[in-house]
């Protein structure tokens, strides 16, 4: 009998696998912090046979050169993946035996990157298995324009075509596991499909690629496409030299001189508190990326690569949790961390800053007073597109630290669709000293207000 396990990473919206039979077992695009990996296996009473990467990814740094290392097993990469490590190059129709009567079959699915592979898990010769990477997801495919922008349009052709080969060689029933597409940027959309399993079957008569043509296809895709996260320029590079070893022991403790110090030097001091908590009290100047939201994907791509960051949080276990979120995408080791009571973070005689926290009601109120109020609009373009309260100013979250300026005079009501990313964005002005206030509301409580929303 086989298995197959799966290793979620909701931050990142990724997920990694673990299968295999009653002895030995192949990992499937692992995580940077191996460690977890191992203890999945070790439960299992396994031992990690095969490493195998569907691609050089583009949104977080691989694990798979060092779980290869630690345990042994040899490291499946495609062949034409332009990688400077040592590995196993895999080809289309390579098998390998991962145990008795359980094979890893490797299928050319070009698209996501031109050296794609898929890998069919086939027990005596049937396949019960397909790990797709960033091929095949559900109700979407990968993104093609993380490569080169000369090659989007043909890897978006090359996705359709390696979708239509999958169902070509898999029966309906078989399952499809994709690494990415659970709120990944690496999707194709953000408008995935429903739930979080899928199969050959289902994909065929639901997914784009199999039920509109080619020319329609691509041109849905390529429409749908919005901006890549900016840590991902360095996400390839590292995974295709081989990535160093983690190392998630505890950052140095920081104490309010040395926190004032660092925000005094151009640092970043990042604040992991609920969004409600730093409203209420946090140091002046800090940032505020909820360690239960997006953190890796957001912080990675809001601060300038390299600038030195330190953490605040209410315990060392949620500094630890951060830590090993943020190493996934190349932010190895946080330059110091702070835990406890936030009043011990400033100064003696220093106060801690805060904002008042608003529902779209209060702003309908405002308006309804004729007060001035700059409201801002930090979601995406394509969630705008489906309206947008009228005079908002608009500035995409992962924009706004270099676009502050474009913000008009006045007090800020800032808003994203739910209050996560309008938090962080009012943490952003409010560290430059603009009056704000974060609306933590859902979007679709706007119009029930009163306010004006443009729908298109």
């Amino acid at each position: 009998m086989f298995f197959v396990d799966t290793l979620e990473f909701e931050g990142l919206g990724n997920r990694s696998y673990l299968a295999g039979g009653p002895r030995t077992a192949v990992v499937v695009d692992p995580p940077r912090d191996v460690d977890q990996v191992i203890a999945t296996a070790a439960r299992r009473g396994v031992r990690i046979a095969y490493v195998a990467e569907t691609h050089v990814h583009n949104d977080y740094v691989t694990g798979g050169l060092e779980l290869a290392r630690l345990t042994g097993a040899r490291y499946l990469v495609p062949a034409d993946a332009n990688v400077s490590l040592p590995r196993t190059p895999v080809t289309d129709g390579d098998t390998f035996e991962v145990d008795e009567h359980l094979d890893l079959r490797a299928i050319a699915t070009p698209g996501h990157t031109p050296h794609h592979t898929s890998y069919a898990l086939e027990e005596e010769g049937r396949a019960v298995a397909a790990f797709t990477g960033g091929s095949l997801l559900i109700g979407t495919v990968g993104r093609p324009d993380l490569v080169d922008p000369r090659l989007t349009e043909h890897l978006a052709r090359a996705q359709h075509t390696s979708a239509h080969r999958l169902a070509a060689t898999l029966d309906d029933e078989v399952p499809v596991l994709p690494t990415h597409g659970f709120g990944s940027f690496c999707s194709s959309s953000q408008a995935e499909g429903e739930g979080d399993a899928t199969t050959i079957g289902k994909e065929r008569t639901s997914n784009d690629a199999f039920t509109l043509d080619v020319d329609t296809f691509v041109k849905r895709v390529l429409a749908g496409l919005e901006d890549v996260p900016a840590y991902y320029a360095h996400m390839g590079p590292a995974n295709a030299a081989g990535p160093a070893p983690v190392d998630l022991t505890p950052p140095a403790p920081a104490d309010a001189a040395q926190i004032a110090e660092r925000l005094a030097a151009g640092e970043w001091v990042v604040d992991l508190r609920s969004r409600v908590a730093f409203a209420d009290g946090h140091v002046a100047g800090s940032f505020n990326f909820e360690g239960t939201g997006k953190l890796a994907t957001y912080l990675a791509w809001l601060i300038p690569w390299g600038k030195p960051v330190t953490l605040l949080a209410d315990t060392p276990a949620h500094i630890a949790d951060a830590q090993r979120e943020l190493t996934r995408v190349g932010i190895d080791r946080p330059a110091a961390a702070a835990t406890g009571d936030p009043a011990t973070w400033v100064r003696e005689g220093e106060q801690l800053a805060s904002f008042p926290r608003a529902r779209f009601a209060d702003l309908a109120d405002v308006h309804e007073r004729g007060e001035d109020a700059v409201v801002l609009d930090v979601r995406r373009d394509s969630e705008r597109a489906n309206g947008f309260i009228e005079g908002s100013v608009h500035i995409p979250l992962h924009e706004l630290h270099g676009r502050v300026g474009e913000v008009p005079d006045g007090t800020v009501w800032v808003h994203c669709a739910g209050g996560m990313r309008a938090a962080i964005a009012a943490s952003l002005l409010d560290a430059t000293g603009r009056k704000v206030v974060a609306i933590d509301d859902g979007f679709e409580a706007a119009a029930d207000t009163g306010l004006s929303v443009t729908r298109p």
